[in-house]
């Protein structure tokens, strides 16, 4: 291969690939049929979400001979998609992603950064470890971590430590607001450490075909405990709606367990694993394609009610208070 040549080639597969030129169109109504062709045969939650594709189809090929360029284009598509509702379904070109965000913009936040970070404290005053920032409250009898992404590394060395720093502790506090996800390996290692036995956590599917309804048969998730430090006292884990994706599947995994309870709000779910696929134009989309069902077989797309409600108020907010984790000591503390 001459020096040319394998330049060009290993320069695509830095890039992830190179699409051939015919296959390259800018082309409004092709990339709007091939958008709606790969959600019509991938996208997993249609009926779930009682979706009618064809009747989208209808109310949105129209507008397509009115696009006047790759903008528009990119605004009439991103619109199309919003209408699965879904967090994990976007559009993404080198200028823009579309993105549905209503799942946790149009609720209550029940969090606050400079009230939150009032409680954590100074640099000093709170520990890190991995992704977990942890410390003890209420004189030192209450463990609390916050894990504000599951996209940030938390090895089993960091998990070992924090827990054996709470050794004295009656209770701990596992605060994930604002955590919108990211992978399912932490989620996992984390669960592990407070199961004392193997546990069904759920169920996922695959499409098996084109149709809506072609699925494999459910198959069965199993979490086993951590052979190593592991926490089997009182657990509160701290919820909002903007707890979604790897953060739902970890509240959903919690909420299995009798000596955990949830507080706060609703998460905001996202239970399907996505998939990515491109458009002739070169833009990605992903989309939900494999459901995660829990122990019933039922979907936790729409996400996960706590067992006690607590909200935070602009009044709290005022006052720098924050009632979720006072509510969560207190709890701990009557344990």
């Amino acid at each position: 291969m001459k020096h040319g040549t394998l330049f060009i080639f290993l320069f695509c597969l830095l890039l992830g690939g190179c699409e051939k030129a015919d296959d390259f169109t800018a082309d409004p109504r092709t990339n709007f049929n091939a958008l709606w062709k790969i959600m019509d045969e991938h996208y997993c939650f249609f009926d779930y979400k009682g979706v009618d594709w064809d009747e989208v189809y209808d109310r949105y090929v129209g507008r397509v001979d009115t696009v006047k360029d790759q903008f528009e284009l990119f605004q009439l598509l991103g619109e199309m998609l919003a209408e699965v509702k879904d967090g994990h379904t976007n559009l993404i070109s080198s200028f823009d992603v579309a993105r549905y965000w209503d799942w946790y913009e149009k609720y209550a936040r029940n969090y606050d950064k400079t009230v939150h970070d009032s409680y954590l404290g100074t640099g000093t005053e709170y520990r890190k470890a991995g992704g977990l920032l942890y410390k003890r409250f209420a004189g030192y009898t209450i463990g609390y971590i916050y894990y504000e992404s599951f996209q940030y590394g938390v090895s089993e060395n960091n998990l070992d430590y924090v827990l054996l720093y709470f050794k004295d502790c009656k209770g701990l506090i596992i605060d994930v607001r604002e955590n919108g996800g990211g992978s399912l390996t932490y989620s996992d290692r984390i669960a592990s450490r407070f199961i004392e036995n193997k546990m069904l956590t759920g169920y996922i599917q695959h499409k098996t075909g084109t149709g809506h309804n072609d699925f494999s048969e459910p198959y069965p998730l199993e979490l086993s405990p951590s052979d190593r430090v592991r926490w089997l006292r009182p657990v509160v884990v701290i919820t909002n709606r903007h707890c979604y994706s790897a953060t739902n599947d970890f509240v959903y995994k919690m909420s299995l367990l009798s000596n955990v309870t949830l507080l706060g709000d609703r998460t905001g779910g996202g239970s399907g694993f996505p998939f990515s696929s491109e458009l002739p134009i070169g833009w990605s989309v992903r989309f939900s394609a494999s459901p995660l069902l829990d122990i019933h077989k039922n979907h936790i797309e729409s996400g996960i009610d706590p067992d006690v409600f607590v909200n935070m108020t602009s009044s709290d907010i005022a006052k720098g208070v924050d009632p979720l984790i006072d509510h969560s000591v207190s709890l701990l503390l009557e344990k």
